[in-house]
């Protein structure tokens, strides 16, 4: 049958690369016909064959069986591109009056998740997927096609493609500087743009808590605002701006949030950080240390010796309050509780961790962490949750079911593994992007340290080699980390996390034989036509190496 939805989509989909008037082909263009990023798994493109298939806004879109998240997808597309379609009428224009072929959508459970199969022949465009998500990852490749033929004719092709990893992620600090919730919807449009999956949101911090909790109204009113923020790095003597910073999302904000990445087939990870980094919290709730307090937001980056108190049962009720509403909001499986950096100092002079200590029989603060990660893994566990943490949560033993997201190089991720626990792999080289991406010397913005070049994150391995083929299974995939110290303003951000975030998305995407680096930076360059049309900013340093 005709699905008017559908129709509409490609109506639109369509009025795109007319409207942005992109007519103009490259050499490699011209050679491979088409620039897809990521790489597809297969990619035949027969251009000595001629135009075998013109698609206009009036290709008659048949879909093959009933399926509501086809319908679902299109509508995401008529709404994201409807502004297009009213600034350029496409109908009027004289290449759509032509006739058109049609393009057939259907669904094949075999060819496994977020798998689709695409081809142009015998006059028609047939896309078979193997679930909503590979639906519409065959559409974002569909749209790159388009971009460089838009007139809608296509010699035949043929797209076979399925990811290589599960967790294709992108992180986003939005404590150390706030982001509005448009500028995380544009955010999450790279994502789709590149099919990954996963955004990690990282919502809590020394800085400022970023969640309203509406039965824990202080979290906002206090701990969302520090009294100003550091000039510069942090070194001594400091200097600051004078001026109250701040800002939260609320419980609509995040809801639309969720909504918006859902219809991308983006899982939106939230993270809130247990036991450290919560200076912002125990601004609200001082009752929650060791100490007692006072506290503020910080105003400068770094590791503060106060946390939660391990000894308290005070602690674990409001956090399992906090926890209860995140379930609420976010209806992915998993919950990051952060577990980084936590400072033993605290508890090891508090009379509360010592008893709790010895009622536990655990032999030191290590241990002490760790029962703190379980009992946080045991009440999320019985919500359907599961959690995942930094891979400090693997010292003093590692919580039963917990994932382990590996940082501090692959050390964490191959220990998990071995031990039979599911790893994530972001370690700082070269899955940090707040890092240089060219030599600091060179004039670039101002970044926390080191250098992680494009190349650096193109040629990164996911798979240890340390790790036999039964412990690789365990490896979910890799994630780009953005933390945003020196990136106050949103532009800031595209630009470390461009072209990085393309690279690494490659990566995850397509088969280790199937990359090539000249390759990529050739599909790269044709890329930046579509980042300047949306008004990305992103770094150019690649465009030298050509």
């Amino acid at each position: 049958m005709i699905v008017r939805a559908a129709g509409w989509f490609i109506f639109l989909f369509l009025c795109l690369p007319v409207w942005v008037g992109a007519q103009a082909k490259t050499a490699t263009d011209a050679q491979t016909g088409v620039s897809i990023i990521p790489q597809p798994e297969q990619l035949k493109w027969h251009s000595k064959s001629g135009v075998v298939l013109r698609l206009s806004p009036h290709s008659p879109v048949v879909v093959e069986g009933v399926d509501p998240g086809l319908d679902s997808l299109a509508g995401v597309w008529k709404q994201s591109l409807r502004s297009l379609w009213k600034l350029q009428k496409c109908s009027t224009k004289s290449q759509w009056l032509r006739p058109a072929h049609p393009i057939h959508l259907s669904m094949s459970a075999p060819l496994g998740a977020e798998a689709y199969r695409m081809e142009a022949i015998n006059g028609r465009l047939s896309i078979v997927a193997g679930d909503p998500a590979g639906m519409f990852y065959a559409f974002v490749s569909l749209q790159q096609i388009l971009e460089q033929h838009p007139d809608g004719q296509l010699p035949a092709f043929q797209i076979i493609d399925r990811p290589r990893f599960s967790w294709r992620g992108m992180h986003l600090d939005v404590c150390r500087h706030f982001f509005t919730v448009d500028e995380i919807k544009r955010y999450l449009d790279l994502l789709a743009r590149y099919k990954m999956n996963r955004f990690h949101w990282h919502l809590t911090e020394d800085q400022g808590w970023r969640m309203e909790v509406p039965t824990l109204t202080r979290l906002t009113t206090v701990g969302a605002w520090r009294k100003e923020t550091v000039m510069g790095r942090p070194v001594s003597p400091m200097r600051f701006d004078g001026l109250r910073y701040g800002g939260f999302y609320t419980r609509r904000d995040i809801q639309e949030v969720v909504r918006y990445a859902a219809e991308r087939h983006i899982v939106v990870v939230p993270e809130i950080e247990m036991p450290g980094h919560a200076l912002a919290a125990l601004a609200a709730y001082p009752e929650l240390s060791c100490t007692g307090g006072p506290f503020e937001p910080a105003t400068h980056w770094g590791v503060f010796d106060d946390v939660f108190c391990a000894g308290k049962d005070t602690v674990f009720r409001f956090l399992e309050t906090v926890l209860t509403e995140v379930v609420s909001l976010f209806p992915g499986t998993w919950v990051h509780i952060g577990g980084d950096e936590c400072p033993k100092k605290r508890w090891e002079a508090c009379s509360d961790c010592q008893s709790r200590m010895k009622e536990e029989g655990l032999a030191d603060a290590h241990e002490l962490q760790s029962y703190f990660i379980r009992r946080i893994e045991r009440f999320l566990g019985g919500m359907g949750r599961k959690l995942i943490g930094w891979d400090e949560i693997l010292e003093g033993g590692l919580a039963p079911e917990a994932t382990v997201m590996s940082w501090r190089g692959t050390e964490g991720g191959i220990a998990a593994a071995r031990a039979g626990h599911d790893a994530i792999m972001s370690p700082g080289r070269p899955c940090y992007f707040d890092h240089y991406q060219a030599q600091p010397d060179s004039l670039e913005p101002l970044a926390i340290c080191c250098y992680n070049s494009l190349s650096a994150v193109y040629d990164y391995e996911p798979i240890p080699r340390e790790l036999n083929l039964a412990e690789t299974r365990h490896i979910l995939g890799a994630q780009g980390n953005v933390w945003t110290e020196y990136m106050p303003h949103f532009d800031q951000v595209t630009y470390m996390a461009l072209p990085r975030m393309p690279a690494l998305a490659e990566v995850l995407w397509s088969p280790p034989q199937t990359r090539s680096y000249p390759g990529f930076l050739q599909r790269l360059k044709l890329e930046t036509r579509w980042l300047d049309r949306r008004g990305y900013r992103y770094a150019r340093h690649f465009l030298e190496q050509m």
